[in-house]
């Protein structure tokens, strides 16, 4: 091969977000995943700046699924110029018929929103990242790819599918680049279940790469009781703690594709069991009721598909598909249960719910996913005392709780197993989708089973040549990554400037008297003068 490819990780690289890996090749350049940034505003802001690459240059899109943090930012693409094919399974091709309109519908709504705040703050107005003409476009594009068939991407490169195990039509990407002797073959993870996915097959993939690109969200954690039984057992002590409050509610921020579905299955099952209470269970998401039916639809090719079927059509359970009806929620008397997205509590109907609810000692609110790092569910899940939603402040008297049985990704023995069961790897493992711990204690398990000196990890926009005999950090010749790569998967200045605020106002209103407020501003004075 005489120019040998180049792999820029231009997203997910010390941090769990914004998956997207560009492959430059002597066939053309192609990027696996374009996903958008979630987490602290610093890295959000990356949603709004130019790619790191001409979106025309590119050959060819290869998708592992239909997540946010995956596909979120196609549109974009699509809008500054990208007219190639996108290569999906037919499942993640019908969720993101659904997930990308409703983003744009998001990204509308909310920066409607901010405008009208800054106007009345004297400040600039924003525009979206795209809009729903831009995610009606790039739906146009996708093109289906069963499963194990090979699919020639350009004239040098081809893929394959595998099942990984974690959301309908999630797949991990063989791919070969080159012909014959000279030939490389890379596996990109994709996000991987868990061996206890209630809807999902297990993962699968064949063995024996040069290079493993890895995901590591969980490397750092061994979770126990993931069994069904163990998972159930989890929930119903959670609804039962929570039904206590006879007038009170059970909040669950959660991902509105496959574990508001997954949560909904195992709810009805409890109720049918005589395990927790009956009471009424609101989905209060229209992304989670559309895809709940393209669930339905597949429910075939799903493990459990009879439970969730059973599940939706259960007399317990109500969907809430306008405005109107998601605000009749709140006068709902006597203990319930609402579903609302999104999952780490940034956008969404969730929102709502938790203005509603979290000042309430009553209430209880239970975080059931990944929650990145500056985000609300996050926040929440640290411990705040008082938080801000959409300007205002908000005390939390609810009850907080985190469970990690539901979470879609395995954890960090059932990557390691996953892992194994690729060897041999010739050259180098990556490792990405990761926050500095995850990746520390992942390198560990793969240094056990490749080498110390075959594992990676790539910082944000960084590159190396792959060669048959390793990568080359090409790094330096390199432009300059977007942002620090020490603020990836971190809180940022925003974060802590909101906290700030948030402690500010607590100390002044605890404050004995109005001398003792008034000590507490000249102190922040004289810091500021400083």
């Amino acid at each position: 091969m005489q120019n040998r490819p180049i792999i820029r990780f231009h997203g997910a690289a010390g941090t769990v977000t914004g998956s997207c890996f560009a492959i430059e090749t002597a066939g053309g350049n192609i990027l696996v995943d374009c996903g958008m940034f979630q987490g602290s505003k610093t890295e959000k802001e990356l949603n709004y700046r130019p790619f790191p690459f001409d979106p025309e240059s590119i050959l060819a899109v290869v998708l592992t699924h239909a997540h946010i943090d995956h596909a979120g930012l196609l549109p974009k693409l699509a809008r500054f110029g990208y007219r190639g094919p996108i290569y999906a399974t037919g499942g993640t091709m019908d969720l993101c018929s659904v997930m990308l309109p409703d983003s744009a519908h998001i990204q509308q709504f909310e920066v409607e929103q901010l405008n009208r705040r800054n106007r009345r703050r004297s400040r600039g107005q924003v525009e979206p990242i795209y809009d729903a003409a831009d995610a009606a476009i790039v739906l146009t594009q996708f093109r289906p790819v069963p499963l194990r068939q090979w699919q020639e991407i350009a004239e040098d490169i081809h893929v394959r599918f595998w099942n990984a195990g974690h959301l309908l039509g999630s797949a991990s990407i063989e791919m070969e680049i080159g012909q014959a002797d000279d030939r490389l073959r890379l596996l990109f993870s994709g996000d991987i279940g868990s061996n206890f996915k209630l809807l999902q097959h297990d993962p699968e993939a064949p063995a024996g790469f040069d290079y493993v690109v890895c995901e590591s969200t969980y490397g750092g954690t061994d979770r126990f009781d993931t069994t069904d039984e163990g998972r159930r057992r989890i929930l119903a002590l959670e609804v039962s703690a929570a039904s206590q409050h006879r007038e009170g509610a059970l909040i669950i921020p959660s991902f509105a594709v496959e574990r508001t579905q997954e949560l909904l299955a195992d709810l009805v099952y409890l109720m049918e069991k005589g395990e927790i209470p009956s009471c009424p269970i609101i989905i209060d998401s229209p992304l989670a009721i559309r895809a709940t039916e393209i669930f339905e639809k597949h429910r075939h090719d799903l493990e459990n598909g009879d439970l969730l079927v059973r599940a939706i059509r259960s007399k317990n359970v109500r969907f809430t598909q306008t405005v109107e009806q998601s605000k009749a929620v709140d006068f709902i008397h006597g203990f319930h249960i609402v579903i609302a997205a999104s999952g780490m509590c940034e956008a969404g109907r969730i929102r709502h719910r938790l203005k509603n609810w979290l000042w309430r000692e009553e209430g209880t609110v239970l975080l059931v996913g990944f929650q990145a790092a500056g985000t609300l569910g996050r926040i929440l899940q640290d411990g705040a005392a008082t938080v801000r939603i959409q300007g205002d402040e908000i005390s939390v008297r609810a009850r907080i709780r985190s469970i990690d049985v539901y979470s879609g990704h395995a954890d960090g023995a059932e990557l390691s197993a996953w892992l194994a069961e690729r060897l041999p790897v010739r050259q180098a493992v990556f490792l990405v989708h990761g926050e500095q711990d995850a990746l520390e204690a992942m390198a560990h398990r793969a240094a056990a089973l490749v080498g110390e000196d075959r594992v990676y990890r790539p910082r944000l926009d960084s590159a190396f040549r792959l060669e048959l005999s390793g990568p080359i950090d090409i790094s330096p010749d390199a432009p300059p990554p977007r942002i620090d790569p020490q603020q990836a998967g971190h809180r940022d200045w925003n974060n802590d400037y909101q906290k700030l605020l948030l402690d500010l106002q607590s100390e002044l209103r605890n404050a004995a008297d109005d001398k003792a407020r008034g000590v507490v501003i000249r102190k922040i004075r004289r810091a500021l003068e400083a």
